[in-house]
């Protein structure tokens, strides 16, 4: 059997920028996602802590050691500059592998986004 489990998380980021003209996607300082382990294009959900919001974007690599959380296109309408974030990203894996597995957290600094 196959199930879904947290692969990665970033608790708590701050919305640096949110961009409505852009195509879509969340941009993440590249250290970050080092961190929690996410690769560029890779899915995650986005959950806003002041308002509830969830959405399910990609990610997009930002300037390393920026960090940069930047919602972009109309994920922009859902999260503001200054709202605290999580990214999550899921991976499926055999049931008595997901018993054993440990996703990669992260847990920045939520005034500037660096690795505390």
């Amino acid at each position: 059997m196959q199930i879904q489990v947290v692969k990665s998380k970033i608790h708590r980021a701050r919305v640096t920028e949110a961009d409505l003209n852009y195509v879509g996607s969340i941009t993440i300082d590249e250290n970050l996602m080092d961190a929690a382990n996410l690769i560029e294009h890779e899915q995650v959900h986005v959950l806003n802590y002041r308002n509830g919001e969830r959405i399910i974007t990609y990610v997009i690599k930002g300037a390393r050691n920026s960090g940069i959380i930047c919602m972009n296109g109309p994920a922009a309408l859902k999260f503001a500059v200054g709202d605290e974030v999580i990214v999550l990203s899921y991976a499926d894996m055999d049931f008595e592998e997901a018993k054993k597995f440990h996703p990669k957290l992260a847990f920045p600094d939520s005034n500037t986004n660096k690795l505390k």
